[in-house]
């Protein structure tokens, strides 16, 4: 054997290893697309029933959202009426009222000086320019 021919059986080893090697790359990438295709195929299954159902959600979900916009709007309106209402009540009875409980006071005030008239209350005095100056009630005791 001369060198040329080992060179070539070399050479000849070399090619059958790399086609070996190739061959069991492309077996492996054939099992993975195999392994993706079926992942892909049951994902479909899956998801298209999940997007029926969720577009059914949607769906049911904004019908809820009118339904809560009408109540929100029923809900200002009768707000807006009572607070008309109050104002209207307020402005009709608040004043009667304010003035009967003000006349009540002075009558039960009236009433208990009768009964409880104190016997003799401190004199006020007032300051003026350094001076007291007695009160008036004082004065008229005096005078």
């Amino acid at each position: 054997m001369s060198g040329g021919e080992v060179a070539g059986i070399l050479v000849a080893v070399f090619w059958a290893i790399l086609v070996s090697f190739l061959a069991v790359v492309l077996v492996r990438l054939a099992q993975t697309l195999r392994a993706t295709t079926r992942l892909v195929a049951d994902v479909t299954e899956q998801a298209v029933p999940l997007l029926a159902d969720a577009s059914a959600t949607v769906r049911s979900a904004q019908t809820q959202l009118d339904r809560v916009d009408a109540i929100a709007t029923d809900v200002q309106e009768v707000t807006s009426n009572a607070s008309a209402l109050s104002t209207t009540v307020a402005s009709t009875f608040g004043g009667p009222l304010v003035k009967v409980a003000a006349f009540g006071y002075g009558v039960r005030r009236a009433i208990g000086r009768g009964k409880d008239a104190p016997a003799e209350q401190p004199s006020r005095r007032t300051v003026i320019a350094g001076r007291t100056v007695p009160s008036a009630r004082r004065r008229k005791r005096k005078g």
